[in-house]
């Protein structure tokens, strides 16, 4: 008989993922920054119970998409579960082994959709992305813990740092009040605590609080992208990526501070920007549209259309904004006259807001405002942290060149209060204008 040769795939957790995964606490809660191997320790989890019949875990993202989404928990499980004996169901977010045990995935995107829960029986919760999550859902899902499996409940999740989340506050005596970054003598230890309504006793023993046989262990084990070395090796390149993030998602996913956050200055400062005194002829190039139609009044300080062309050559973002109040009728006409004093050779990007409203609006300008223009539409995301992170990191880096005019001093002013000041609109269109013609493929974008 002849011998065959079989692959053998070792799954063996790393250091950290290793401390996580051994912690006896009925509550563990892993990362603290990016790249730590949140989602895949919290996905090793379970797996160790999968030859109980009965054990039905759920595992949760906030939102649906999450979930799917590459190198979500459905994606990163599809690389883990099958080796270990189980069937997707796809259409269930479900996994399946032989022993009759399941994993689910299920998001949680509203408070009320915790109510679904209320008569489950639930051997282990996971939450991926813990701080997505409001108190309210994590107390209730804890409350709906309980096993007929054999598994004695229990609960874990990961997390990146989020100042203003009731995590921060729920983690502190493993987070330094002063830096924001994690004790690491700390990191792994247990604590005990006793929750009565929105009240919870700590200590460092479960001795040492009033009613002992009423408490719960937690602990928080921290890790960055330096205990993942596994993803160094595979994509060095993301390092240089968290190492280009703009300060504030810089110092949270790259060291786990817990404690800054965004605040005046973080985005831009006035000393980032290159100047020219012209925008050059010879780049890629767009104009995008951040609508307002409010007239300004006596007493009030309504928001500007604000519309910014950007261009990019050579690896450096040319910049200049322009922009106005005024009546719907008459923003109409200006966006018109500067569309045919641009030429109809750049593309036009407006926002769009969500719903059939926006929809509407974006339809309107294409037919009737400019017609005969190239004129696209971007959905808004719904976060301006988010859609500023990358023309921050530019103009840190000094790739940044804002052309030389009237309209530079209030643009840069704007930038600097960002995002706590009165207006953003400058640098909204901005920095969305450098989001799409940075982006491949942005001109089959419909």
């Amino acid at each position: 008989m002849s011998a065959l040769a079989h692959a053998v795939s070792v799954i063996r957790p790393q250091p950290a993922q290793e401390a996580f995964l051994s912690s006896p606490a009925d509550i563990a809660i892993y990362g603290g920054a990016a790249g730590g191997g949140k989602t895949y320790a919290l996905l090793m989890e379970p797996a160790r119970h999968v030859h109980r019949p009965g054990f039905a875990p759920v595992i949760f993202r906030r939102t649906s998409p999450q979930v799917r989404n590459e190198g979500g928990l459905w994606d990163t499980s599809a690389a883990i579960y099958p080796q270990l004996g189980a069937t997707p169901r796809e259409h269930t977010l479900e996994w399946v082994w032989p022993s009759g045990a399941t994993v689910r995935f299920a998001h949680l995107q509203h408070d009320s959709t915790r109510f679904e829960y209320q008569g489950a029986q639930l051997p282990f919760v996971g939450f991926d992305e813990l701080s997505h999550f409001s108190e309210t859902v994590f107390w209730y899902l804890w409350s709906r813990m309980r096993s007929v499996s054999g598994v004695r409940p229990y609960l874990r999740a990961t997390t990146n740092p989020e100042p203003d989340s009731w995590l921060r506050q729920f983690l502190a005596w493993w987070i330094d009040d002063a830096t924001g970054l994690p004790i690491p003598e700390r990191s792994g230890r247990l604590r005990w605590f006793i929750r009565d309504g929105d009240d919870i006793a700590w200590a460092d023993r479960r001795e040492d609080l009033a009613r002992p046989e009423d408490a719960n262990s937690v602990t928080f084990v921290a890790a960055t992208i330096e205990d993942n070395p596994i993803l160094l090796d595979a994509d060095p390149d993301y390092l240089k990526k968290l190492r280009a993030l703009p300060r504030v998602e810089r110092e949270q996913l790259l060291y786990g501070n817990w404690n800054v956050r965004p605040t005046a200055g973080a985005y831009f400062k006035r000393d980032f920007w290159e100047w020219a005194d012209s925008f050059p002829g010879d780049c890629r190039a767009l104009r995008f549209w951040d609508l307002a139609a409010t007239e300004p009044k006596a007493g009030r300080d309504p928001d500007w259309t604000a519309g910014a062309k950007v261009g990019i050559r050579d690896g450096r973002v040319f910049l200049e904004v322009e922009r106005f109040r005024a009546s719907p009728h008459d923003v109409e006409r200006r966006i018109r006259s500067i569309a045919e004093t641009d030429g109809r050779a750049l593309p036009i990007w407006l926002e769009q807001e969500p719903g059939s409203a926006g929809k509407a609006l974006a339809s309107h300008y294409k037919r009737n405002v400019l017609p005969g223009f190239t004129v696209r539409a971007k959905p808004t995301t719904g976060s301006k942290i988010a859609d500023v992170g990358p023309l921050s990191s530019q103009a840190e880096a000094g790739n940044v060149v804002l052309v030389r005019g009237p309209w530079a001093e209030a643009f840069v002013r704007e930038a600097e209060a960002f995002p706590e000041g009165a207006h953003d609109d400058q640098v909204d269109a901005a920095a969305k204008g450098y989001g799409v013609l940075a982006t491949a493929k942005v001109w089959g974008v419909a």
